[in-house]
């Protein structure tokens, strides 16, 4: 139960967030980079969800963690199809991957012949 607590219920929360931010029908911000601004928080949101994958599953997990943050994503983007206002695309996967891709790089060269054990 410990472990549940530390390492995969944050995964469920920041799950969690990024479901309930894709269910409202507007994130504008009304700044002349919102656009900008919006695309750069795909990207720190998914660099979060892979690294609290990360985190969990360690190193002999990173293509799993990276398949089931893009995963997460293309579920993310289908659930903006049923939102009003929202709209799904597939940029925006790609979008997150950036972030996804970026967290899995930085942790394989940050733990680069270590094994973590918890």
């Amino acid at each position: 139960m410990k472990r549940f607590l530390k390492f995969y219920l944050p995964i469920i929360v920041w799950a969690g967030i990024i479901f309930l931010l894709s269910s409202l029908p507007s994130l504008e911000s009304g700044l002349e980079q919102d656009f900008l601004l919006r695309k750069i928080a795909h990207v720190l949101e998914y660099f979060i969800l892979t690294f609290l994958l990360l985190r969990a599953f360690g190193n002999k997990s990173i293509i799993l963690s990276i398949i089931i943050a893009v995963l997460y994503a293309f579920s993310d983007e289908y659930h903006q199809t049923f939102v009003f206002g929202r709209h799904g695309a597939l940029k925006d996967v790609g979008i997150n991957s950036i972030g996804i891709l970026l967290m899995s790089f930085i942790w394989y060269i940050r733990n680069k012949g270590r094994i973590i054990r918890k």
